[in-house]
């Protein structure tokens, strides 16, 4: 079933022209998407689109209905400073009419799925890097959304950290299996978060191809030195250069 999916779409900025499009993309119930394209090529632009915080010039835009249904993690944790780590990750429940108890109940279950119990009453500037990505996350699920966007959520975290919490989102996946697009300019990256990776072409971003990654998800131990992701890894990394000598 298509969760959320963008047909013909055509995104144009006043003073810079084309910054995306045309594209054609479809995202699948418990499918988890990742696009890589250079710097510059509608990668978040996708995503905004996706997440329903932008129009496009041209063409539709299917999103999954409903409050809630789709939730977003940026680069930033955009944590409120002055709320605890329990406050911030039952915003969103609190905001859509629930019982304040009922939240911070959900709230403190959702913590404890990141690796965060006992962290209920630490306030963002006392969190780590992780930590604070954590949080975010434990927000964006505990609406239990059908379609989860991660705009380059461990782009300013170390590469333990970042490795760490690739293999904290399978798990959080295979709880619930929501669709996620997962953006990032790291091609490994992507051939270990997701099951199918959408390269885009330079901007204005254009689908230069997509790989599939057939490998189980969660990944297994060893996953990284297998020759199954370094096939996926070069596949990609192919697919980037071509999108790279496109033509805009």
């Amino acid at each position: 079933m298509t969760v959320a999916a963008l047909q013909e779409v055509e995104v144009d900025y006043a003073g810079r022209g084309r910054a995306l499009g045309p594209i054609s993309l479809s995202v699948e119930a418990g499918q988890i998407l990742a696009l890589v394209g250079p710097s510059g090529c509608g990668k978040s632009t996708a995503l905004r689109l996706l997440a329903g915080l932008e129009g496009p010039t041209r063409g539709s835009v299917q999103r999954a209905p409903g409050r809630g249904e789709t939730a977003v993690v940026f680069q930033a944790p955009t944590l409120a400073p002055w709320l605890t780590a329990q406050a911030n990750v039952a915003l969103p429940l609190e905001l859509s009419g629930a019982a304040k108890d009922d939240a911070r109940s959900r709230a403190r279950a959702a913590l404890a799925r990141v690796g965060l119990a006992g962290a209920e009453n630490a306030r963002p500037a006392a969190l780590s890097g992780g930590m604070a990505m954590r949080v975010s996350l434990a927000r964006a699920l505990v609406t239990e959304p059908r379609l989860l966007l991660l705009d380059e959520p461990f782009a300013a975290l170390d590469e333990i950290t970042r490795r760490t919490l690739a293999d904290d989102v399978h798990g959080l996946w295979q709880a619930s299996q929501p669709a996620i697009v997962f953006v990032t300019h790291n091609v490994e990256e992507a051939a270990y978060m997701a099951d199918r990776v959408a390269v885009l072409t330079r901007g204005p971003g254009r689908i230069a191809g997509i790989a599939p990654i057939d490998a189980p998800l969660p990944r297994p131990a060893g996953f990284r030195t297998s020759a199954t992701f370094r096939s996926a890894v070069e596949q990609v990394s192919g697919l980037l250069a071509q999108g790279m000598e496109t033509a805009s």
